[in-house]
């Protein structure tokens, strides 16, 4: 997505409002890698590689690996996931292995599987 404007001055500001939105009804296979924020609500068979957060929304099915900052699932991940924190919400399932600092689990939110802790003061 990009905005346009009439502004002759030039600017640096970088924001992180940038949401790359794959929607119901989606399906997806390959490998996405990308800067910005990912909300899924279809469904994506392969990798995620991503430098801010991840939102699997309540009809997204992921099956693969997530690489990321902050996970937040409401639907439901088949695979490896490695982020410095992750919330499976109520309506959440995850199935296989998270790597993180910090894992949140609301109530009726379902974790099938290994947690490991992160521990970045470790080399």
């Amino acid at each position: 997505m990009a905005i346009f404007n009439n502004s002759d001055v030039e600017t640096n500001i970088s924001t992180d409002t940038n949401t790359t939105i794959i929607t119901t009804g989606a399906k997806i296979k390959g490998e996405i890698e990308l800067s910005c924020n990912l909300y899924i609500d279809g469904v994506l068979e392969g990798n995620i590689n991503s430098t801010k957060e991840v939102n699997i929304g309540k009809n997204g099915h992921i099956k693969g690996s997530v690489v990321t900052n902050r996970l937040i699932v409401q639907g439901f991940i088949e695979g490896t996931i490695d982020a410095d924190k992750v919330e499976i919400k109520a309506a959440g399932r995850v199935s296989g292995e998270i790597k993180s600092a910090e894992l949140v689990i609301e109530a009726k939110g379902i974790f099938e599987g290994n947690s490991v802790i992160k521990n970045d003061s470790i080399s």
